[in-house]
């Protein structure tokens, strides 16, 4: 078949109308074979996902244009460059499949899609999921994939081997460069993907998962590209915004409210007796303890922007108080670099490994230079990998201990704990804790009852270390936060089997999937000093302004940052990046005026604050 006239690498010799036949097949075939390509990242775009999402797709063709056409450009311009068609395809293939199947997998394990930025943090993926175990097994939609991928390859080795001459090759190369900066500034464009490539029929318009995989793959993907950009807010002038920071005059903390204050995120950890109709299941065996220390602190709904993964987004919006967040490349203002200047120690630890998130360099830019993690301190105390909460707390104690017996300053410590990283196990239960009475499967069962003995333990753990502070004589203040509702199952599946209500079109379906618990606690000595009893129901907050209510306890005023962004949690005391928010005490989506007023103040004051470093 190959020795046809229409299947040569040239149509030398031929006459013209076949010459111009040979061109329509071979630029033809790698058209379609484009389209296909841009197809197949469709069919793995919206993950385990209903299959209806995909007939979406092809009932928004704007979306199939912005997920296609890049698609296209792309083959045509590698054709340009490389001349071979098959060539072209492979390397096209393997970048845009490869990008897809990234984002399948994402989407089946952690509900969570692949971005552009997570392209940074490829090396931390890689380790997580070898850590994790998860389940990589081809399905029938990765063999399909590969099977696209090898046919699409070999019919064009075959039967599309026209070669372009030297000058029909550069036109087609400055045509396609041409057309690539109209593409990114589409791609780039808020409004068409915003507003015009709206797509809710199959999913829930407040979950930002939902979102991106509703408008495809490649077209999400690339607009994540300039998305992950720090930009002024529309409308910011920075001299208004530096004047109002320079009117809040910055206060020291007094010397006689400098307590002790130890920050503890706790991974995945929430509260499952608060979910409404659940039954079957023993939460006041698992959160008895918890629940002990709940009774005793000042406690509330913490409510985050992610869902069983993100760690770092809760962490960072907690020690900078921004509600976005970025990329920290260099010395960037938080709450720590402000402790600090206030003759505070920072310091804290993460039992895993330093490279993860790159906290190693990211907690030094937000203010904790010294930081401990499985490479510092945790191999020699656990060599068996991630250290777990009977490790950890006695370690953030042990470091409280030489501060308190060595230089003595007041002290800030900022951890962030690992047990309770899902998956949780699905084959047997390994705590040997059983907190499900049989009514459940028995997949389900085993990842709550792993779950829950997580928990029970975690809370026990935290019980020893209150404890060991109750004692002191120094003042010492303890937050205890979680970071986000745990992983459940592939598609919530566990949620969806014990009747969670999960629908973010309602408050409690939005509460179930984003809140967490926050605690403050203080001993005796801290209760004296700051003239509070740090007990009772607080407001539902924030992970950008929990920091605000911490002051708020404390007493403290804080530098001018604080003041000013207290001014807007005050009236949006729920401020999120899904597009929700809590306004005269009402969950909604649509603020009024003065609302949104106080939020455009905040979302100046966040680009000014994170731009403009101050702690030299």
């Amino acid at each position: 078949m190959r020795t046809f006239w229409l299947f040569q690498a040239t149509p030398d010799g031929l006459p013209r109308k076949r010459q111009a036949v040979f061109w329509v097949w071979n630029l033809g075939i790698l058209l379609a074979a484009g389209l296909c390509l841009g197809w197949l990242s469709l069919f793995f775009a919206y993950g385990d996902y209903p299959d209806t999402i995909m007939k979406t797709y092809f009932q928004h063709p704007l979306i199939l244009f912005l997920n296609i056409a890049p698609v296209v450009l792309a083959l045509f311009l590698l054709y340009a460059l490389m001349g071979r068609s098959w060539s072209a395809f492979l390397l096209a293939d393997l970048v845009i499949w490869g990008l897809s199947l990234g984002n399948y997998y994402k989407l089946r394990f952690r509900d969570d899609p692949l971005m552009f930025q997570d392209l940074k943090n490829l090396r931390d993926a890689a380790a997580i999921t070898a850590m994790a175990d998860y389940d990589l097994t081809p399905d029938k939609r990765c063999v399909f994939g590969v099977l696209c991928l090898l046919s699409g390859t070999a019919f064009l080795f075959f039967l599309a081997r026209g070669k372009l001459p030297k000058k029909p090759r550069l036109i087609l190369l400055a045509v396609c460069a041409a057309l690539c900066l109209p593409t990114a500034k589409l791609m780039e464009n808020t409004d068409v993907y915003n507003s015009k490539t709206q797509n809710f029929d199959q999913i829930e318009r407040w979950s930002s998962t939902q979102v991106y995989l509703s408008k495809g793959f490649v077209y999400p993907f690339l607009h994540s590209i300039t998305a992950g950009a720090v930009k002024p807010p529309a409308g910011y002038s920075q001299a208004e915004t530096r004047a109002l920071l320079e009117s809040c005059t910055p206060e020291d903390i007094p010397e006689e409210k400098k307590v002790d204050l130890i920050a503890i995120q706790l991974e995945a950890f929430a509260d499952f007796s608060l979910f409404d109709g659940v039954e079957g299941i023993d939460f006041h065996r698992a959160y008895e303890a918890y629940h002990a220390l709940e009774a005793e602190s000042y406690t509330g709904n913490l409510v985050t922007n992610i869902f069983a993964g993100g760690t770092v987004d809760t962490e960072r919006a907690f020690l900078t108080g921004f509600a976005d967040q970025q990329n920290y490349r260099a010395d960037t203002n938080s709450y720590a670099w402000y402790l600090r200047s206030q003759g505070y120690a920072a310091e804290g630890c993460h039992p895993s490994y330093e490279w993860f998130y790159n906290r190693r360099n990211v907690n030094g830019y937000l203010g904790l230079p010294v930081y401990y993690f499985i490479e510092n301190r945790f191999r020699e105390l656990y060599p068996r990998g991630e250290a777990p909460d009977e490790v950890l707390f006695p370690e953030i104690f042990r470091l409280y201990e030489e501060n308190r017996d060595g230089a003595g300053n007041p002290y800030f410590s900022f951890n962030v704990t690992y047990q309770g990283h899902g998956p949780y196990g699905t084959e047997d239960v390994w705590r040997g804790h059983h907190f499900t009475d049989g009514r459940y499967s028995t997949e389900t069962a085993n990842i709550v009852d792993n779950y829950l003995g997580s928990v029970m333990d975690t809370a026990n753990q935290l019980q020893r270390l209150f404890n060991r502070f109750r004692q002191e004589s120094r003042p010492v203040v303890l937050l205890v936060f979680g970071d986000h509702k745990p992983w459940l199952g592939y598609g919530n599946s566990a949620y969806q089997e014990l009747g969670v209500n999960l629908d973010l079109a309602t408050e409690e379906g939005f509460y179930n999937y984003y809140s967490t618990r926050y605690l403050i606690w203080a001993n005796d000595a801290a209760k004296a000093a700051l003239g509070g009893d740090f007990t009772g129901e607080g407001p539902d907050v924030s992970s950008c302004f929990l920091m605000n209510l911490l002051f708020d306890q404390l007493g403290w005023t804080g530098d001018s940052w604080a003041q000013a962004t207290s001014a807007v949690w005050q009236e949006i005391p729920v401020l999120t990046d899904v597009g929700r928010y809590v306004r005269n005490g009402e969950l909604t989506a649509e603020l009024d005026a003065e609302g949104q007023k106080h939020l455009q103040t905040y979302l100046e004051l966040q680009y000014y604050y994170s731009t403009h470093f101050q702690y030299k």
